[in-house]
């Protein structure tokens, strides 16, 4: 669905993927259930749009829609950044992510519906 900001019109969802430090598997059953409260609990905050989370055992895949002032390296650091602080806070184990992570975009039009709008553009402001 397209949102929209004062100035601009704008779809933006990202494919997020996440590994806990050493590729451990301990991401199941409370830990796991806690883990999608508290990445629910950023995504309001932050104002983001948690459009699907799956916890696997050992690895994470988020959907997160964004305004496009929020950069996609940044919605990682918030997500990775703050739901270890925030579960390492909360509980007696503890949770420590990797470095890496892997983000991808999505999005409903193609290149050549881009490429059509652009050129339908020319003109339009003179």
């Amino acid at each position: 669905m397209v949102k929209s900001t004062r100035h601009a019109k704008y779809e933006l969802y990202y494919h997020i993927v996440f590994v806990p430090k050493y590729r451990r598997s301990y991401l199941a059953g409370k830990t796991k259930e806690r883990l999608e409260t508290i990445f629910a609990e950023i995504c309001e905050d932050k104002g983001l749009e948690l459009a699907e989370s799956e916890v696997m055992s050992d690895h994470v895949h988020l959907f997160i829609g964004s305004p496009p002032k929020n950069a996609p390296s940044l919605i990682v650091n918030w997500v990775k950044g703050i739901s270890a602080r925030k579960y390492n806070q909360r509980y007696d184990d503890r949770v420590k992510w990797a470095r890496s992570y892997y983000v991808g975009t999505a999005g409903s039009v193609s290149k050549g519906a881009i490429e059509r709008y652009i050129a339908e553009q020319e003109g339009e402001d003179a």
